[in-house]
């Protein structure tokens, strides 16, 4: 039976709505897609990083791969291969589309859509020929001057944390496929694009695990031919993804998004250089995948079994806070070695408010205020990117937000932006 997780159906639905299926026109434009996902907090499985704060505030500097030579940092490299401003970039996504943008004159660096589904239904189906939602969707974002971003989020097919796939030849040989699809799509594109790897899947191979060690959970990986010296392993699954990639296309770059639901930023670094996110192009920092006010009222299934506090603390000093969660990605960067930039995913939009909760679409939140206002913070941070964008259907978008967003990102602009390191 063809199962989807909660985040797989939404966000499948957000997509044909903004992009359409079939026909070959490049009307289907805009952001991207997002669905609710579970999860607390305080770190259960399920979410998209809502709330990943713990940590030092420290964090060590060196240079990734794909970082340039002597005193070039990998966050200016990186940005450089994407041919944009030597500055922190801005992008948006998760339903927020291209339309949307220009009536408002927002002009994002970069433009996030997802990539959901494996089988009938999935992704490549979308439009035709199969595989061309991608094409349309970078085509559109490269017309307004963004860089494309796509979310690969083809394993909750089964269901939230359901990893029985992975041993099931037929699924991963689709899977797979699928996955080829993607690159060869790519490719074509003969331009560089963002490919953000399999959000909350490493997390569930985490608990999962024996040990919590990928290299001893089963996989089918190496009938595949880009992939026939790699273990059979869901370590192999991540391993094959970039193998896959570089081997078909060259100019995407390629980031893991760790998931700290039951394990320290250090812990889940070693997981994550198993599955090879230490070779990767950068690391994905998941923020949270719901506006705060949302999961304080909890009146809708999407912000519904999380329990703590989850508007963060702009002074840095009670938790969760800002530069907790700064240092938690620090702690990881640092353990997973290789110096590799950081994105920061999924970034909520809401608007800061003294008051709890919110309404539909127009929930609290301060991250959006927070990170456009202190975005040298995270330039410091070895932040190359900041994507924002709601992680549900109820969440607040930039149709919703008053005009913060496009205020703010006018204000950053104005000053220049900040500092790559």
């Amino acid at each position: 039976m063809t199962m989807f997780s909660l985040r797989c159906v939404a966000a499948a639905a957000i997509s044909l709505a903004l992009f359409g299926c079939g026909g070959g026109s490049d009307s289907a434009q805009g952001g991207s897609t997002a669905a609710p996902g579970g999860g607390t907090s305080t770190g259960t499985p399920g979410n998209t990083g809502g709330g990943q704060t713990g940590g030092s505030t420290g964090g060590t500097g060196g240079s990734g791969a794909t970082g340039g030579t002597g005193s070039v940092s990998a966050s200016a490299a990186l940005v450089a291969k994407l041919g944009k401003p030597s500055r922190v970039l801005v992008g948006l996504g998760s339903g927020q589309s291209i339309a949307d943008m220009q009536s408002q004159g927002i002009r994002p660096d970069i433009v996030d859509a997802y990539l959901v589904g494996a089988g009938p239904g999935s992704w490549p189906y979308w439009n035709s020929p199969d595989g061309a939602y991608i094409t349309y969707t970078a085509q559109a974002a490269q017309a307004y001057g963004a860089t494309p971003m796509f979310t690969f989020y083809q394993m909750a097919q089964n269901g939230d944390g359901n990893l029985s796939g992975i041993t099931d030849a037929s699924f991963m040989n689709t899977y797979w496929s699928q996955a080829r699809l993607m690159y060869q799509r790519i490719a074509a594109l003969n331009a560089p694009v963002l490919i953000n790897l399999e959000p909350d899947f490493w997390g569930y191979v985490w608990a999962q695990a024996p040990s919590h060690d990928p290299t001893q959970m089963a996989a089918v990986v190496n009938s595949q031919p880009e992939c026939s010296n790699l273990p059979n392993t869901a370590a192999g699954i991540g391993q094959c993804l970039v193998q896959m990639g570089r081997q078909i296309a060259p100019k995407a770059l390629l980031g893991f998004p760790p998931a700290f639901w039951s394990g320290s930023p250090s812990a889940v670094a070693g997981e994550m250089r198993a599955v090879g996110a230490h070779l990767a192009d950068f690391i994905v920092a998941q923020t949270s995948d719901r506006d705060a006010g949302c999961l304080e009222t909890a009146a809708v299934a999407e912000c519904t079994g999380r329990s703590g506090t989850f508007y963060w603390d702009e002074t840095n000093v009670s938790t969760p806070n800002f530069h907790q969660s700064q240092g938690s990605y620090a702690d990881y960067r640092t353990a997973l070695g290789n110096g590799l930039p950081i994105l920061w995913w999924q970034t909520p939009l809401g608007v800061p408010s003294s008051t709890p909760g919110g309404t539909n679409q127009h929930y609290r939140d301060n991250r959006a205020d927070y990170m456009l206002r202190n975005t040298q913070e995270y330039g410091d941070g070895h932040t190359f990117a900041i994507v924002f964008g709601a992680g549900g259907t109820y969440q607040t978008t930039i149709n919703s937000d008053g005009g913060q967003f496009a205020r703010l990102l006018g204000q950053y602009l104005a000053g220049g932006g900040a500092t790559l390191q």
